[in-house]
């Protein structure tokens, strides 16, 4: 397997928006494909997946959320709807239509474009998604907005993260939890995540009728975000009559945690929607 390190090689460039611009970096020939990670974390959480993407003769496009990376974080605004608006522009000026993979807070992102803009999506891969709200009282609720406030929220991630990762972690963990805490430090950054922790998924969950789209939904079996993993995953896969994978050993990043079985997983699935190379 090709190295993290040379798999983020490419050199960032910036889509410009409204209010500041989206980082993200595209290599590659071939039929389009759009990374899209969750909240708190980088467009090097797919370190591992896009070289195998892009040795399979695929276009990779990997993005940071606004306020993440090396995204500007002078949006007024952040959030499900937010972010699938900059993926729409994404897709329309590297020219579409693409397969989207959308991790965590991204996959709500994800269905929002394939719902509003379903000639520009081929098929879509969430990745310990989130498309609806998980059940939450309003004290879990405040203690959250408290913890993730930005004064602390770089320390009070880094303390976190660990327990996302259940089950395996890569070998560069720390390596790259350094990276996305380092990223919190920029100016106003911990500003955006905090506002970013406050994002609701309602509007997600009320276009998941509208998806069109092929969609594969890949589960950590270990992922602590949701008190069922496989319920979850398996009620996602049925209401987009898509199909569900669970990954052994993973948390609420597969795509890291086991490269190699999600790779598989999404090679699979790009065959099997007619997204040929």
């Amino acid at each position: 397997m090709q190295t993290p390190t040379a798999a983020r090689s490419t050199a960032t460039r910036y889509l410009n928006r409204t209010d500041g611009r989206i980082a993200y970096d595209v290599d590659g020939d071939g039929p389009l494909i759009v990374l899209i990670p969750g909240m708190g974390d980088l467009r090097g959480t797919y370190r591992f997946l896009t070289p195998v993407l892009r040795r399979a003769r695929y276009r990779v496009a990997a993005t940071d959320l606004r306020g993440h990376g090396d995204s500007d974080a002078t949006f007024a605004t952040y959030g499900d709807a937010e972010t699938a608006g900059d993926v729409h522009a994404l897709i329309e000026e590297l020219g579409g239509p693409a397969v989207i993979v959308g991790n965590s807070m991204g996959a709500a992102a994800a269905v929002m474009v394939a719902a509003d803009h379903p000639d520009l999506v081929r098929g879509l891969v969430l990745v310990g998604p989130f498309v609806r709200n998980g059940k939450m009282s309003t004290m879990q609720r405040v203690l959250l907005r408290v913890a993730m406030a930005p004064i602390w929220a770089a320390s009070a991630w880094k303390s976190y993260l660990p327990k996302l990762y259940a089950g395996q972690r890569p070998a560069d963990f720390d390596a790259y939890r350094a990276e996305v805490i380092a990223g919190l430090h920029r100016p106003g950054h911990a500003k955006a995540f905090s506002r970013t922790t406050h994002s609701s998924h309602d509007a997600a969950e009320a276009r998941l009728a509208d998806v069109a789209a092929p969609v594969l939904v890949i589960m950590g079996d270990r992922d602590p975000d949701f008190p069922d993993p496989k319920a979850e995953a398996s009620w996602i896969a049925g209401t987009l009559h898509g199909e569900a994978v669970m990954v052994s050993e993973a948390g609420h990043y597969p795509q890291s945690q086991q490269p190699d079985a999600t790779s598989s997983a999404v090679l699979g699935f790009l065959q099997a929607v007619g997204a040929h190379a």
